[in-house]
């Protein structure tokens, strides 16, 4: 016979297995879960999708890609979405280093639970065969001894290219001169065409160019060799230790999502990137799918506001 003590008492565990919200990670998902991202078309529209369309495949689960016009758009959305696990964020380091140039509309620590960290691509440090270096330490040699005569190629302030060249300059204690471009492929062809001589390029743009030979890769900007340029070695084991720089990509649950939830999502979501299909895709796309705990993720990213962002104080960045 159920008593009212017992009664209660399997209310009082039901409560604390659903969280505070009262959503329950067996009953999850009841409706189809929304990831919220930018613009149709770029790197991370396409590693939602493919984590959208997996867990379809894995967990029969219901998914939605939602595109924003910016980042911003996109994670404010979420920021303010109710933390029941069915609006999710889909970001890169533009959400956890972006108020270190401007006020934004949200709080990237206070307002966002991080549920894994699924993909990241590294840069190539890369100069044009005219320069007569083939090594990072030959390249920090000759900028400290041509200072403000090196130029490299940049995209905007912020992105990914422009931040590792500035940890570069800032590392080595070179000065070499920034010249912005519109995009990485016009940066790419002024860097062809010898009007820049270095530049830090995505593996989608530069390395063609690498194995035609009308290039020079002289390192990897990952902490560790990438399986995406097999036998390159890294900035940090040929003359700069403790470089690294990579976009980062990333899952997000609004804050105060039940912890249930979180393992939930971050589970299936593991189990998609592990995928040999979902793999080769990203792989092909000139990303690396990575994979990682929760903690992992907040470890990361808190990691790399702590450097990147006395990067950008002691820099001087301003966006243009």
């Amino acid at each position: 016979m159920l008593t009212i003590r017992s009664a209660a008492g399997i209310v009082s565990a039901t409560i604390a297995a659903c969280g505070v919200n009262g959503v329950c990670a067996q009953a999850y998902p009841a409706k189809p879960i929304r990831f919220v991202t930018t613009g149709i078309g770029g790197g991370v529209d396409f590693a939602s999708r493919l984590i959208a369309q997996g867990l379809t495949d894995n967990a029969s689960w219901q998914t939605v890609v939602d595109n924003r016009p910016t980042g911003i758009i996109a994670a404010e959305t979420v920021s303010r979405a109710a933390p029941d696990g069915y609006t999710l964020y889909v970001g890169t380091g533009s959400l956890w280093l972006g108020p270190y140039f401007q006020k934004m509309p949200y709080d990237p620590v206070k307002d966002f639970a991080p549920i894994s960290l699924t993909n990241q691509a590294p840069n190539l440090l890369i100069v044009h065969p005219s320069l007569p270096v083939k090594t990072v330490k030959e390249l920090i040699t000759l900028a400290k001894a041509r200072p403000r005569e090196l130029n490299y190629a940049s995209t905007a302030i912020g992105s990914t290219n422009h931040l590792a060249a500035e940890l570069f300059k800032y590392m080595a204690g070179v000065d070499i001169v920034r010249i912005p471009f519109k995009s990485s492929g016009t940066a790419t062809n002024a860097l062809l065409g010898g009007e820049v001589q270095l530049n830090f390029g995505t593996a989608g743009s530069i390395a063609p160019h690498v194995k035609s030979g009308r290039l020079r890769a002289l390192a990897v900007t990952s902490d560790k060799p990438s399986a995406l340029f097999p036998g390159m070695p890294t900035v940090a084991a040929t003359g700069l230790p403790g470089y690294e720089s990579s976009t980062m990509t990333v899952v997000f649950a609004p804050a105060a999502t039940p912890a249930a939830l979180t393992s939930r999502l971050n589970q299936e979501i593991v189990r998609t990137l592990q995928r040999p299909d979902v793999k080769e895709k990203f792989m092909n796309s000139g990303v690396e799918p990575v994979g990682t705990t929760p903690e992992e993720a907040a470890a990361k990213i808190k990691s790399e506001m702590q450097r990147m962002g006395k990067l950008i104080k002691d820099a001087g960045m301003r966006l243009e």
